[in-house]
């Protein structure tokens, strides 16, 4: 397997459309990538592989100054004294090397013209049939027909006489995790820690993304 050479968390923001420089209009996903702070750095000696384990968005802390982490989360800030974050994740690099405890990723580690993957969760849509969910066709309509939008045969009686597993049935539709691969990076700013991908990436506005340069053969 692959692994990324350079990767970030974000927030998707929403989408909109640009013009290119051709005067092609262009719809793009911005996202809010970074900065991530490097709460730790994991190495074959100690821990069996090399990685490295980002913090993104400030955690939330009341008025009392409790901060809204559990203890193992907060114990991990508090070994390095870094400013808690309200979300982990753990990124398998090509290279570690250049990432020190406490040193901030942020979204100029992309370009414009970058390819990248985006992974983040679809929207969950509750419990959908068969029609819905895995577009199934529908039954006869006519009258007495006692099977419209249910689900057919389940498969042979004799043998195996049961369910294989991974038949398509109803159940919950989305809210899964899901990666787009191969986007265009359209354009990126540094100062706002912005970066605009072309075409659409899953999970609804607000959504925790995490951004990968693709790995896919060009």
């Amino acid at each position: 397997m692959l692994k990324p050479k350079k990767a970030i968390m974000g927030r998707k923001i929403g989408m909109t459309q640009v013009f290119a420089e051709d005067g092609q209009l262009v719809p793009v996903t911005v996202l809010e990538a970074g900065p991530c702070v490097v709460v730790q750095k994991k190495t074959v000696e100690n821990d069996g592989y090399d990685a490295v384990k980002v913090g993104f968005r400030d955690a939330r802390v009341n008025k009392r100054g409790h901060v809204y982490l559990n203890r193992p989360d907060k114990g991990q800030f508090d070994k390095v004294s870094a400013v808690y974050k309200r979300h982990l994740k753990e990124y398998r690099l090509e290279d570690c090397s250049p990432y020190e405890v406490g040193a901030e990723i942020k979204a100029d580690v992309f370009a414009e013209g970058d390819k990248v993957d985006v992974t983040g969760t679809s929207k969950g849509k509750g419990f959908a049939g068969v029609i819905k969910r895995h577009n199934y066709g529908r039954g006869p309509m006519s009258h007495g027909s006692k099977h419209r939008r249910a689900l057919g045969s389940m498969g042979p009686g004799t043998d195996p006489s049961r369910v294989r597993k991974g038949k398509p049935m109803a159940g919950h539709m989305g809210n899964k995790r899901v990666t787009v691969q191969n986007l265009k990076v359209v354009r990126v700013d540094a100062e706002r820690n912005i970066i605009l991908v072309r075409g659409a990436v899953p999970g609804p506005r607000g959504s925790l993304v995490s951004i990968k340069n693709t790995t896919k053969n060009k």
